[in-house]
Formats: structure tokens, C-alpha cells, sequence
């Protein structure tokens, strides 16, 4: 059986004026499997090549922040149910890391799917 999930690309937009940006991670949720990932993997070359001066350190921050924001009882989102959590996270913003818009699919099993995300809209070729 295959549910519907909804993902959104995780983007590092370096020097937001330009919108110069890569692709550095998926957030996935599913809500019939209470599903709720985020996998990230920055490709810092890729990085560094549309701006040379960028801070590295707190891109990685804020990248690691969806990833716990999905599984963390500790942070602002205690509490709040996964669809809530992916909403949150999903909402637009004007800063360096943020995410594009949400598609939907459908899926029999949301880690392989992501997976599968991330090697085709993440991973260079």
C-alpha cells in the first residue's frame, strides 16, 4: 500500500541578493506512517564557488537545525505533531538556508523514498 508524502528541497542560498543557490538537503513527512525526516549533505566546493567568503560553519548550523527540528523533544517545537513540525519548517523565508516549494508524491516506504531524493535533487552526478 502507498501513501501520500509531501517533501520539500532544503536550499543554501549564500548571498540571497544574487539567488544564487544549491541544493543541500529533503525534508520528507509522511502523515499515514508519522513519518518526519530531514537529510542534509553539503557540498561545500559547490558552495564555496558561489561565494568564496561564506560562513560554512553556521550554514551547517542551520542545516542541522532542520534535522533536529524533525526528531528533537528539546527544541521550539516540542511538542508540536509532525505535520506541524513540517509546516513550520516548510513556511517561506528570506534567509540563507530555507526551503523550496512542497511537492507530493506517494510512497510504500518514506526512507527509501528519501533517499531516492536526495540522490537525484542533492548528490552531484
Amino acid at each position: 500500500m502507498r501513501d501520500v508524502y509531501e517533501y520539500a528541497v532544503i536550499r543554501v542560498i549564500p548571498r540571497v541578493e544574487r539567488g544564487e543557490l544549491i541544493n543541500a538537503g529533503v525534508l520528507l513527512y509522511c502523515q499515514p506512517r508519522s513519518y518526519l525526516c530531514a537529510r542534509v549533505e553539503l557540498d561545500e566546493v559547490r558552495l564555496h564557488a558561489l561565494d568564496a567568503g561564506v560562513d560554512v560553519d553556521g550554514v551547517r548550523h542551520a542545516l542541522g537545525a532542520y534535522q533536529r527540528s524533525c526528531t528533537d523533544d528539546a527544541g521550539p517545537l516540542t511538542g508540536e505533531p509532525l505535520g506541524s513540525r513540517f509546516r513550520w519548517l516548510t513556511a517561506p523565508r528570506s534567509t540563507i538556508v530555507q526551503t523550496g516549494p512542497v511537492h507530493a508524491g506517494l510512497t510504500a516506504d518514506p526512507e527509501a523514498e528519501l533517499e531516492h531524493l536526495v540522490t537525484r535533487l542533492v548528490r552531484s552526478l
